[in-house]
C-alpha cells in the first residue's frame, strides 16, 4: 500500500510502516490543489491538520482506503463523504489523553493559586501575600462535558486532588471509580469548575454560549482544551467581566486557523483574553508533549498495521 504523509510527525511512523512493506511518501509543502492532483495515487493518507480533506478532495481519491489523523479531532475531514466512499477513518486520542489531563490540572493550579501572577510580581520587586491568596481544588465539584479518552484521564487526575468529579456525555452508562455521570442540568447546578472534552460538531459548535453560562447556578472556573469553536468567545468575555466566570483556562480559541498554527483575528474580545489576569491562554499545546508525540504516532501505526498489514 502506498501512503502519503502530509504533516511532519514522529519518525517511528515511517520506520515501522516501512518495515511492514508499506510505501511512504512525505509531502509537507504541497498545497490543497497540489494534493488534489495526485491523491488518486495513494491507498492511505496520514495527516495532522495542515490540509482539509473535504468532499471535493476525497472524491478524487479513487484508491483511498484510509485516512489516519495523528491526533483526536476529526473536524478537518469530511466524515460523511469518507463513509460514503468506503474510506476508513483512524485517529489516536489514546496517545495524548495523559498530556491533556495534566495540562488541565496545571492550568487550574496556576490560575486558582495565582502562581504566574505572583511569580511575575516578585520578579518585579512586588511582594504581595494577601492579594495572592489562592483557591484550593480540594472539595470542588468538577463538571466535565464529554467522557471519552480526555475526559476520563482528566477525571482520574482531579479525583486525586479530592475533587468530586461529575460528567455529562451523550452515551449512557459511563460512570466509573473516578467520576459519576449526570444530566446536563445537574452538572450546571453543581459544578464549581467546568471543563470541555468534546469534539467539534454541529451540535457542539458554541455549546458554551450566553444561555449555557446563565444556566450555571454557581460562579465557576472554565477550562477548554477541546476546540475553540465549542465556545462563543464574546459570551465568555462578558461572563468574565461580570464575574460569573471566575477565571478561564484556554488552550484553544475560536480565532485559530484551521491548521492550529496561529491566530487569524484581532478584536476586542481576544484583546481582553490576552490581557486579563483572570485568563490563562496557551497555544493549543495541551496534547503536545514529547511523550504524546511518540504515543500518538505509535497508536496510529498500530491501528494501520492491525487493519491493513
Amino acid at each position: 500500500m502506498k501512503i502519503l504523509l502530509l504533516d511532519k510527525n514522529h519518525p517511528l511512523i515511517t520506520a515501522q510502516l516501512s518495515e511492514k512493506n508499506f510505501i511512504l511518501e512525505e509531502d509537507f509543502t504541497s498545497s490543497y490543489e497540489d494534493v488534489g492532483r495526485k491523491i488518486e495515487q495513494y491507498d492511505g493518507i496520514i495527516i495532522r491538520s495542515r490540509i482539509p480533506l473535504d468532499k471535493n478532495l476525497l472524491e478524487k481519491a479513487k484508491n483511498l482506503k484510509f485516512i489516519a489523523r495523528v491526533g483526536a479531532g476529526m473536524e478537518n475531514i469530511d466524515a460523511e463523504a469518507a463513509e460514503t466512499l468506503g474510506i476508513q477513518l483512524i485517529n489516536s486520542p489514546e496517545g495524548n489523553r495523559d498530556s491533556v489531563a495534566e495540562h488541565v490540572v496545571g492550568m487550574l493550579l496556576i490560575l486558582m493559586n495565582r502562581l504566574f501572577i505572583a511569580s511575575q510580581e516578585v520578579k518585579r520587586g512586588i511582594w504581595l501575600r494577601e492579594e495572592n491568596r489562592g483557591d484550593e481544588l480540594l472539595g470542588k465539584t468538577v463538571g466535565l462535558i464529554g467522557y471519552g479518552n480526555m475526559g476520563k484521564a482528566t477525571a482520574k487526575r482531579l479525583s486525586g486532588f479530592g475533587c468530586r468529579v461529575i460528567f455529562h456525555d451523550i452515551l449512557p452508562g459511563l460512570s466509573d471509580e473516578f467520576a459519576t455521570q449526570v444530566s446536563l442540568q445537574e452538572l450546571q447546578d453543581s459544578a464549581d469548575i467546568l471543563s470541555l472534552h468534546i469534539p467539534l460538531t454541529e451540535k457542539t459548535h458554541y455549546l458554551v454560549n450566553a444561555e449555557f453560562i446563565a444556566g450555571m447556578r454557581k460562579d465557576f472556573y472554565f477550562v477548554n482544551t477541546a476546540r475553540g469553536n465549542n465556545v462563543d468567545t464574546h459570551s465568555l468575555v462578558m461572563a468574565l467581566r461580570s464575574g460569573k466566570v471566575k477565571g478561564a483556562c484556554l488552550d484553544v480559541l475560536e480565532y485559530e486557523k484551521s491548521s492550529f498554527e496561529n491566530l487569524e483575528a484581532d478584536n476586542e474580545d481576544l484583546t481582553y483574553l490576552l490581557e486579563s489576569e483572570k485568563v490563562i491562554v496557551t497555544p493549543h499545546i495541551a496534547g503536545w508533549t514529547h511523550q504524546s508525540k511518540e504515543k500518538l504516532a505509535q497508536v496510529i501505526v498500530d491501528k494501520i498495521i492491525a487493519s491493513f498489514a
